[in-house]
């Protein structure tokens, strides 16, 4: 299928310079330094059926972060272990008052060149859930992945305005996961979108809110709810925010810069007024870069506007929504984008698209505190203002490549058995190859969301079996690369 990527004008960035690959090793341009996919080195696995501390079903990776002080290289193998943040927990019709939480992840890479088949899966990588922990609010009290159906915390003199559920706990979908150098963490959310940062215990210390304009507003008001069912099965009105973010189209990647001096968080797709009320429009989706140098009082110092890739999809233009972002700088930043409702556990059984591109902010427009966050939009109906340029993108790995997939047994498509990669792809995070020979070769982590989907379920005090069954493995894939310029 082609794609109908918008890669845009190529320029320069200051301290890396793109190219477009077609395989994992032969680059079409010349340019240097460059990034480079040397392609699928391991891949791991989690039973869909593992339960965590608690007794509850495990959930996968809507964020991930590696812990760095625990990263070591040991021969040729590594060990080391992350941080991987589930979302809301498993849901249906309407959500539920599933305790949000981290799981700390324990692993052995053995990374390989060589084509080990289904059968060395797991020598690739072995990950082991070791710890898993409660994340709760200022007071103490545990956070909810309940819809918030328009409730709301007061905002206080450390805390803003807090999406509050009707059982009195904040709501937070959380989506994308940045550990700092003292053990805290900062976390994206969908409902807010907020920005939280937690102590490296799991309490709730400081929110940032994003500029006015991504604010989901239903009848004049904020409005958090995600238009799922309350406790009396009735959904809000309207179903749709306004203008704001999009239903469950929040902050959903986020990362920090190397040198710790930004955070970068981008929405999920347009906000409602930036073409985000049709599934053909939403293409033109805000990324914001913050000040950190106060990590609780973060600073709104640029935004630009970053296209979504599109795509072909039975012949209409479709819009990869982006799952996760990896910064490189302040500047540039990894991608991962897809399509929806293909993938193991589901009845459509291909993707069309899966694909991690670099976006180049350096020659972006700069919209921060302009009119286009005080209510303006900057692309209605996908038309962008004509006095506003756009990133632009470049591809760089291809998830659904047949040859990298078919070198470890798994596959894009039929059959739509265990070896099928599953609908969503939400985690990315790096760590060094630590090879003195290659400086600049890092592992980069990608891992599934697999939707708490399993035949052997425990969530909220109920068992349960997903429709269809489905049983979803949380899965990782490690490719080699190279990133000039990521000092940290």
């Amino acid at each position: 299928m082609k794609s109908l990527l918008h890669t845009g004008k190529r320029c320069l960035l200051a301290s890396l310079a793109m190219s477009v690959f077609v395989s994992p090793t032969v680059a079409l341009a010349q340019e240097a330094p460059k990034i480079t996919n040397k392609g699928l080195v391991a891949v791991g696995r989690i039973a869909a059926s593992q339960k965590d501390k608690f007794g509850e079903t495990f959930g996968s990776g809507s964020g991930m972060a590696i812990d760095p002080t625990a990263w070591k290289k040991d021969g040729d193998s590594y060990s080391g272990a992350l941080w991987l943040l589930p979302d809301r927990g498993y849901n249906v019709e309407g959500t539920t008052d599933y305790n949000d939480r981290l799981n700390r992840i324990e692993f052995r890479l053995n990374p390989t060149a060589s084509s080990p088949g289904e059968a060395g899966q797991a020598s690739t990588l072995q990950a082991k859930l070791t710890d898993t922990m409660l994340l709760t609010d200022d007071q103490g009290k545990n956070l909810t992945g309940l819809d918030p159906e328009g409730g709301t915390r007061a905002a206080t003199d450390k805390l803003p305005l807090l999406p509050q559920a009707r059982t009195g706990k904040v709501a937070v979908d959380p989506e994308a996961i940045v550990r700092l150098k003292d053990g805290s963490f900062l976390i994206s959310d969908e409902y807010g979108p907020y920005i939280y940062r937690f102590t490296a215990e799991g309490k709730l210390v400081s929110a940032t809110q994003p500029p006015k304009a991504l604010l989901p507003m239903r009848n004049g008001a904020v409005n958090f709810s995600s238009n799922n069912v309350d406790a009396q099965g009735k959904k809000p009105e309207p179903k749709d925010p306004e203008t704001g973010r999009q239903n469950n189209q929040g902050l959903e990647g986020m990362s920090m810069t190397p040198d710790g001096k930004f955070v970068i968080a981008v929405l999920q797709s347009a906000a409602r007024q930036d073409g985000g009320d049709s599934g053909q429009t939403r293409m033109n989706t805000r990324g914001l870069v913050y000040d950190a140098t106060d990590i609780d009082h973060l600073k709104l110092v640029h935004e630009y506007v970053v296209p979504l890739p599109t795509f072909d999809n039975k012949g209409k233009v479709a819009v990869a929504a982006q799952s996760e972002i990896l910064a490189i700088s302040d500047k540039a930043f990894l991608m991962l984008a897809r399509d929806s409702n293909n993938g193991q556990g589901l009845k459509g059984d291909t993707s069309v698209y899966r694909q991690i591109v670099l976006v180049d902010l350096s020659q972006a427009t700069d919209i921060a505190n302009s009119e286009f966050d005080a209510g303006k939009p900057v692309a209605p109906k996908g038309v962008v203002d004509p006095a506003v340029k756009t990133a632009t993108l470049t591809p760089f790995i291809d998830l659904n490549d047949k040859a990298q997939l078919g070198r470890f047994g798994l596959h894009n498509g039929a059959p739509n058995d265990k070896n099928n990669l599953s609908e969503k792809w939400e985690a990315m995070s790096i760590a060094s190859a630590q090879d003195a020979t290659a400086p600049d070769d890092y592992f980069l982590f990608v891992a599934n969301d697999n939707d708490f989907l399993t035949q052997d379920g425990f969530q909220v005090g109920a068992s349960y079996k997903a429709e269809g069954g489905a049983d979803v493995d949380t899965m990782f894939q490690v490719f080699r690369v190279t990133l000039p310029g990521m000092v940290r």
